[in-house]
Order: structure tokens, then sequence, then C-alpha cells
């Protein structure tokens, strides 16, 4: 009996009796096997075998198809075949036979088949060497080869360029290796895989997924993978994620040179192969960008390259120093820069229409060239060019020079989303990099307004040998308010101070300022370290209220400072000292070792209401003094009281100069990248010879006044300064005769020969006198004119046992040799 069969579906069937011999052939067997109906009927089914028979066929395959069975063809030949038996049942129920379907194994069901064919996604399978077993028609399409073509050729060898990876720098894993690795694991796969159609210029990338084909067995007898073009979807979340990388790392620092090498760095290698930025050179000095109206259409625009970056060059390459580029008139880059709008140079025309830009088979709505673009312009091929894109670099309004995105290596044309990408990179890194010019101008004009607040030089005084240093933070941190003073003082001392102003920036340099003429002018009234530092903090309280806002005006910065000021006599070696809030010196003894300073600080200025203590030390001549900022020794890695003991460490090696001691102190304690300013003033105590200093109880009768002279006049003479006698003998008879006639016991004189000579008579009053006009006929009135007229300098001095008013002359100073 022959059951008839479809051509299409070469499926045979045959009828076994319960004899296993063949009593039914379909002409589906004749069209697999070859056999016809008088060939097989009447013979064992097992004559079909190739090997022995399983046990129990064909009745044992009754409940599913089998795996693959080899069969025999008539030519000789062998047929991988899955068998499945079905009984047949008779009037009562039994089994009167079975009816055997026979399929070639990996083929196709005719619904199946042509599902397969007319899928949109691209599908094929593969043996376990990757040899071509199908493709549909979407993946013919794709590899631009027929499925006769391709059938039986193993795919490395039909698809030479999926056995490299596209992006090396991004370790994608070749496509026929990922397709190797599944016949091997067995584990299937999904991926992404980025290639370059034979033919064309555009990379375009295929989300697939890969997976084994197994028997009943479990055995892997085929490898299938399908694939769809995402290619609008994948490059579109490529230029995101430049987008997102530019997010983050452009701008990181307010340095000029260090984002525009960020803009070179951030789309290479991903988007382009080579990027420059050139700068106009205002721009990389901080200055105002000229105007754009300033050129005129036939001038040479010269600018400077503040960075260039390429595929080629290590990511953590230094920038290098910028070189001065010209652009020529009529130049696409000056084009660019007068008219503001951008421009993209193609070697060759990839196409024609408006959907070209988006290269082939992408699923995305046109995006339309801007006008007068793309321009083909064949010689930039010469340079090794296959596209650039030209943008004007602006930010607020303002030209600060112009971008160069350009392709070498690949062959890509640029589409109107790159463009896109290229502007938003642009428009990102503009605006950093004005940030980091204004910044710049402004810590210049901070740092200049600072150095010119701090002392320009050491004054002339013999109390200490002092040296100082400054340093600011680094670029990427504003100005801060560290500053430091050497003031000379009445009776031969100094006053050492430091001090730091809380906030950055300009308002931090002008509240330094203010706070340092705030202190000179206390300490050219005398007071005591602690008096001195009340005051500042009554000040600091009144311009934190002066800086309140009002509706229009709303200053940038902090209010409060931190303060140290110390008094040196170099007659008595006395060393007195007052802290608001700020770091206690350090005081090395002559032979190295360190002197305990038992002081509290006070609390910062700003605060107010809380007092400040004044601490006196006697030190030995050659005393080495410390006064700092935190700045130098806070440090994010170390404590700060381990910073204070190795900056203790370096002062005991204090045999060298203070300058080079100096140096060493700022080399080793500051970090290269540091965040805050520093200041350090050292200073090495002197003694006054006893020699140069004489004094004498005045007991309270005008008959003391002549002695008085006499004295004065002898010890001037002694010292060898008879010039000095006059105005000396005329000073200490006014100032004596004022002491005794208004002053109160005991009235003391002292002469001091220092770099001037000083005259001091101390009494125990408290009333400060103070000079006025005499009228024509007033007998007195006139001393301390008189005082005022023949010195270079007088003033009152507060002590705790009543005041002290002196005068001092300049003394000629000795020739050099």
């Amino acid at each position: 009996m022959e059951i008839a069969d479809k051509q299409d579906a070469p499926t045979a069937a045959v009828v076994v009796d319960p004899d296993g011999m063949v009593s039914g052939w379909s002409e589906g067997g004749r069209l697999l096997l070859g056999w016809t109906a008088e060939d097989t009927v009447g013979r064992p089914v097992t004559d079909l075998l190739v090997n022995p028979p399983p046990p129990g066929f064909p009745e044992g395959y009754g409940t599913g198809p089998t795996g693959s069975i080899p069969l025999r063809h008539r030519d000789g030949s062998t047929v991988n075949a899955v068998v499945t038996a079905h009984p047949l049942l008779g009037p009562d129920g039994r089994t009167q036979g079975h009816v055997v379907t026979i399929q070639r194994w990996g083929r196709r069901p005719v619904i199946a088949d042509r599902a397969f064919e007319q899928s949109p996604f691209a599908l094929g399978v593969y043996d376990p060497e990757l040899r071509f077993l199908w493709i549909n028609a979407s993946s013919c399409r794709v590899i631009t080869h027929s499925e006769e073509q391709v059938l039986g050729k193993k795919y490395r060898e039909v698809l030479p360029e999926f056995d490299r990876t596209l992006f090396p720098e991004r370790d994608d894993k070749p496509y026929t290796d990922a397709l190797a690795q599944v016949a091997r694991t067995g584990e299937p796969t999904r991926l992404i895989t980025v290639f370059r159609p034979h033919g064309s210029n555009y990379a375009n990338a295929w989300a697939t997924s890969i997976w084994p084909v197994r028997d009943t067995e479990g055995r892997v007898r085929a490898i299938a993978n399908w694939g769809f073009d995402m290619s609008a979807e994948y490059w579109a979340r490529q230029r995101l994620l430049i987008l997102n990388q530019a997010s983050g790392g452009i701008g990181r620092t307010l340095d000029v040179i260090g984002t525009a090498q960020e803009l070179a760095m951030t789309p290479v290698p991903r988007f382009v192969d080579l990027v420059s930025v050139d700068l106009f050179d205002e721009v990389l000095h901080g200055e105002e960008p000229p105007s754009v109206s300033a050129f005129s259409p036939g001038e040479t625009i010269r600018l400077s390259r503040a960075a260039q970056h390429s595929a080629k060059d290590s990511a953590d390459r230094a920038p290098g120093p910028t070189n001065p580029v010209t652009h020529r008139p009529g130049s696409v880059a000056a084009r660019c820069m007068a008219t503001g709008r951008s421009t993209v140079e193609l070697a060759a025309d990839p196409g024609q229409g408006g959907e070209w830009a988006f290269g082939p088979g992408l699923a995305a709505d046109p995006v339309h060239w801007p006008p007068g673009n793309p321009v083909i312009d064949e010689s930039i091929a010469a340079d090794g060019l296959t596209g650039r894109i030209t943008v004007p670099l602006r930010a607020r309004g303002a030209l600060l020079g112009v971008v160069t995105f350009s392709r070498l290596d690949r062959p890509e044309a640029f589409t109107a989303d790159d463009l896109i990408l290229a502007e938003e990179l642009t428009a990102k890194a503009a605006v950093a990099i004005d940030n980091a010019r204004r910044y710049s101008r402004e810590r210049s004009t901070a740092l200049t307004l600072q150095r010119s607040l701090l002392p320009q030089g050491p004054p002339v005084q013999e109390a200490v040998e002092v040296a100082s240093r400054y340093l600011p933070g680094g670029t990427e941190a504003e100005v801060g308010g560290d500053w430091f003073d050497v003031i000379p003082l009445s009776g031969a001392r100094v006053a050492l101070v430091v001090g730091d102003v809380v906030g950055h920036g300009l308002h931090a340099s002008a509240s330094m300022g203010r706070l340092r003429t705030a202190v000179r002018t206390l300490a050219d009234v005398d007071l005591p370290p602690d008096e001195l530092l009340t005051h500042l903090d009554d000040l600091v309280l009144h311009l934190a209220s002066d800086l309140q806002p009002d509706s229009h005006f709303q200053p940038s910065g902090e209010s409060g400072a931190t303060c140290l000021y110390t008094v040196y006599d170099p007659v008595s070696r006395r060393f007195t000292l007052a802290s608001a809030g700020h770091p206690l010196p350090l005081i090395v003894s002559p032979d190295g070792t360190r002197t305990p300073v038992a002081a509290q600080p006070g609390p910062p200025l700003g605060i107010g209401g809380l007092p400040f203590e004044a601490t006196e030390l006697e030190l030995p001549e050659g005393s080495l003094l410390a006064l700092y900022t935190d700045g130098l020794v806070e440090s994010r890695e170390h404590d700060i009281d381990q910073r204070i003991t190795e900056l203790q460490r370096l002062l005991e090696h204090s045999a060298t100069s203070l300058e080079a001691l100096c140096d060493t102190v700022m080399n080793v304690m500051l970090p290269e990248r540091r965040t805050d300013d520093a200041a350090l003033l050292l200073a090495r105590t002197h003694a006054l010879d006893p020699h140069h200093v004489a004094d004498r109880d005045i007991e309270p009768d005008p008959a003391q006044v002549p002695r008085a002279r006499k004295f004065a006049v002898d010890q001037v003479d002694a010292w060898g300064l008879e010039e000095a006698a006059f105005v000396t003998e005329l000073v200490v008879s006014e100032l004596v005769t004022n002491a005794i006639r208004y002053g109160e016991p005991p009235i003391r004189l002292r002469l001091i020969r220092d770099t001037s000579l000083i005259c001091e008579v101390s009494d125990a009053s408290n009333t400060a006198p103070h000079l006025r006009r005499a009228r024509a006929f007033d007998e007195g009135g006139r001393g301390l004119l008189l005082v005022a007229q023949l010195t270079q300098g007088w003033g009152t001095r507060h002590t705790t046992n009543g005041k002290t008013i002196w005068c001092a002359q300049t003394l000629p100073q000795p020739e050099p040799h």
C-alpha cells in the first residue's frame, strides 16, 4: 500500500506489520531514500538500517521522534533521519502494526521553512565545525552571499572580516570566536557585534544570539544564530556614553590648558582619531578674548594650540607646551570663527539623499544637515583625513578659539548626528574653559592683591634675623587669606605676626589686607598682645556686620580669622605671645632642643566676648622662632600632630641660613598638589649688647632735669654719637620735665642705641600726653611739638606700671666695606 506525500515535504511514511515486515511505502520514501514500494514491501524494516537495530525497534519509538538514525539510501549513501513510530490499532484495540515516519535529520517542515526564510532577522545554522547548513534571505543580504554560495563552507572562509574585532581598544571578541565558543562549550550567548559590511564605509552594530542545537541525547549537532541591525540605537547609545564621559571628564580642573586637554582626549578613539583645540592667547592668560568684529575679513587669525590628542597618543600623556598656529583668511577655521557656524568636510561623497547621513540599514528618522554642510573636499585626503568637523569654541557670547575633530584611519563618513555630538562636546568644554579663564583671572588678581599686601622685604631692625615664605594653593585652589608681618616697635622691640582669614578668593585677600592694616595700626599704639587681639576681635565682628547682605548685594566668602601676635624685646630677651585660634609658635633653643610653649590659644577672631591670654617667656640669644599657618601642617594623609612633629624635626637642624631653612621646610612639608596656601615666618633672636643700654632713676624734682640732661649727653658722647648730643639733650629735657610735672613717681630715663637712638622716660601715671597747638603768649605746650619735629618718631607705650614716652633719632649707617 502506498501513502501519498507532498513533493515539497520529503517525509517517508512506512507501514510495518506486527512481524516487522514492510507492508506499505509512500512516495516520500522514494524521494527520501530512493527505494520504491516494489523494493521494500515484504522485506524486514530493519533492512533499511545501516547499523544493527536498536532494542525494541520500531515499537519502542512510538513516544516521539528519535535522535539521528543512519538509514541506507538506494545509491549506497547514508541518510541521517529522525524516525517516529505510531501504532495501528484494530477494532478490538489491539496493535496490528505501526506507521513509521521518516524525516531527514535537520530538515525543516514547510511552515517552519517559510518562517525561517521570510524572517526579517538574519538567521543561520552551522555544523559544529562552523560550516554553513542554512541561512535565510536576511542573512544573505547581510553577508552579500547567496545560500548556494556558502553551503558547506566554513564561516571563517566566507566571512574573514568577522574573524577580527573592529575596535581592538574595547577588547571585543571576534564574532567567529563567539560561534566557536558556543560549539565548544554548548553554552548559549548573546552579544553586540560591530562590523563593517563588505563594500560599505559604515560600521553596523548587530544584536545577536548564538545557541547550540541538540539531539534527544543532548549532543550538539549544530549551532544557530540570529541577529538584527540595531545600528541607530547602538550609535545613539555610544554618543550618549561619550557625552556622559564628557560630563565627568571635561571641566574637572580650573585650568585652561588642562580643560582643553580633557576635551581633546574625551572623543578619542570612540568618535574620532584626532582632536585639536586652538585658543586665543588672551584666554590662556585669563584675559578677555578679542571680539570677533576686531578681525577684518582678510586678516590672519593667530591662536595657540592648547591641546591635541590622537588615537596613537598615550592616555596618560601630559599636556605639552602651547604652540602658535595661524589660520589664513578664507580657511575653514577662520570662516567658522567669523560666522559662528560649524563646518563638516568629507573627503568623498558617501551617497545621495538625506538618509545616507545615517549609514545603511539604520532605523532612525532622518536628521537633515544644517545649511552649507557637508562640504565635499577631496584635498583633505592628502592630509590622510577621511573627514573633519570644525566647531567654533564659544561661551557666553565670546569666541575663545576653534576645535577640529578629524577621522584618519576609519572610513566612516561623518553624519549629521556626529556634527550634533561634536557641537555638544565643544559647548560643554567652552563653558568649562571660560570658567577656568575667569578663575585664572580672579586668582591672579587675588594673588596680586595678596602679594602687594604682604611685606615686600624685611624692615630695618636688629632684634631678630628673619626669613619668610608664602606659597598659594595649587592652580586648582583659590587664593587664601594667609599672611604674616614683621613690625618694628618702640624700645628696639619687634612684633612677629601670622594669621589666616577664613575663606578663599578676593574676599579673603581683601579681608586679610584689612586685618594686616588693623594689626599695624594697633601695634603702633603699642598694645600688649592680649589687648591687641581683643581690639582685633571687635574689628572682625564689625567687619562681619558690615558684610550683611542687603537686597542688592550678596558678598562671597565667610568672616572670621585666626591670628598669632608676638613681641620680642632684645633688651630683656622676653618673648610675649597671644593666640586667637592660631597654632602656637615652635621655639628651638640654640642647642637644638625644643622650648615648650605653655600657652593656651584663645578663640578665633570674630567670636566675641571671650578673653585672650598673654604668655611671656625668656629666651636665650640665638633661639629660633617658627610662626606658620595651618596650610603648612594640615594633611589628609597624616595627623596634624605628626606633621607638627615633622616640622619640629626640620627646625632642629637649623645650622644653615634661615633662607635655606625656609626652602627646606616648604619643600618637605608641602605636597605637590596642595589645596591651601601656606605661610612660614622664621626668626632668630638677637640680644642687645648691655653696653648699648643706659638708664637712670629720676627724682620727681625739677632740679633733677639738668642732671638728666648731663647723663644723656655724657652717654651719647661715650657711644661716639656727638652729632646727636644737641637733639638728645633737648628731648630729654622736655620729656623728663613733663614726667616730673604731670606724671607720678617712680620716674626712669633709659637710652638705647640700636639702629636708632631711642630715648624713653617712664612714670607711674596712666595719663598719656598729646600734641596741642600753643597760642602766641602761652608759656607751655610746646615741648612735645619740639620732640615731634626734632625726632623721626615718638609715642606712648602703656605698661602694667604706668606709661613710657619714647622718641627715636635716626643714626647714620656705617659705610659698607
